[in-house]
């Protein structure tokens, strides 16, 4: 490709578990896309997390370099809080760009306009975390939940392997050995490597929370033969219908799509949020990806 003749907009979408990446054309083609490690906006607040994400995005423009060299780029990120001068500096170093040619927003930003115009509809994501997302008329962000996995995000990756783990212990409390019985703890301790309460501790304490969330993928795995894992998920979607309820409640009714890995995981989670959702409110499951969005936007204001 030469970036001389056509400019090329890079959209990044960093979450928890991974970071999706999209080159889009002038005339928004998708020319070439892929993946790096997850990562949050969080880490920017220590030496050590600042270092892992520099890590990560020299990977991912190593990976975006083989194929163009992009103009503009705009990076939604999980846990961005508003502040995003560092990021901006250390995207425009790596991709030799001017810091005004990077924009950084919230990834759950990137996700809505995926999925809706400003004032269009409710968006729902789950991913490691869960939140509800509405961008009115004005372009002002209105949310509900999204204040992260020590207070809430129901419905999420970490919300489902907490409620896993929890249920577990608590039995073993009761009779220890009990988690054979258990295809949902089968898979939970072959997930984490064992059943010693060492290696949970250490699993659930001692990492990053996109790593945490992924274990949700063990619970989904055994919904099928473990009432207790397909409960957690039925629950799951539950959670993810309160946050649609809130805002609807606010801002008035509105269709609504549900968005996300974990939100895909298995076809309860959607069921159960059906169901607990009025009729008159349209649910639909997004198939947007916020990474072309993103790369399209930036495409779009490259100069």
């Amino acid at each position: 490709m030469d970036n001389t003749i056509s400019p090329y907009g890079l959209g990044i979408d960093a979450g928890g578990t991974r970071t999706c990446w999209a080159l889009a054309s002038v005339d928004g083609a998708i020319v070439a896309e892929g993946e790096a490690a997850g990562w949050s906006a969080l880490q920017m607040g220590s030496a050590e997390g600042r270092a892992s994400v520099q890590a990560t995005l020299a990977l991912l423009a190593r990976q975006v370099n083989v194929h163009a060299l992009p103009r503009a780029v705009r990076a939604g990120v999980t846990g961005f809080g508003g502040d995003g001068g560092a990021l901006q500096r250390m995207l425009a170093g790596l991709f030799g760009l001017a810091p005004a040619a990077v924009t950084v927003c919230s990834d759950i930003e990137s996700a809505y306009l995926a999925s809706f115009a400003p004032g269009q509809g409710y968006l729902v994501y789950a991913g490691t975390g869960s939140i509800g997302a509405f961008i009115d008329h004005a372009g002002q962000f209105h949310r509900a939940g999204g204040r992260g996995v020590c207070l809430d995000d129901g419905g999420g990756g970490y919300w489902i392997a907490r409620e896993a783990l929890r249920h577990i212990w608590r039995g073993e409390d009761e009779q220890p050995g009990r988690w054979r019985a258990s295809p949902m703890a089968q898979a939970v301790f072959a997930h984490i490597g064992g059943d010693d309460w060492a290696l949970s501790r250490q699993f659930i304490y001692g990492q990053e929370r996109g790593a945490v969330g992924k274990l949700a993928l063990a619970v989904a795995a055994s919904a099928a033969c473990d009432p207790v894992a397909a409960a957690i998920l039925t629950q799951a979607g539950r959670e993810l219908a309160r946050l649609a309820s809130a805002l609807c409640a606010r801002l008035g009714p509105r269709p609504v799509a549900l968005a996300g890995r974990a939100a895909g995981l298995h076809a309860s989670i959607f069921a159960s949020m059906r169901t607990a959702l009025p009729d008159a409110i349209s649910l639909m499951q997004s198939g947007a990806q916020a990474h072309h969005a993103a790369a399209r936007m930036a495409v779009a204001a490259a100069p």
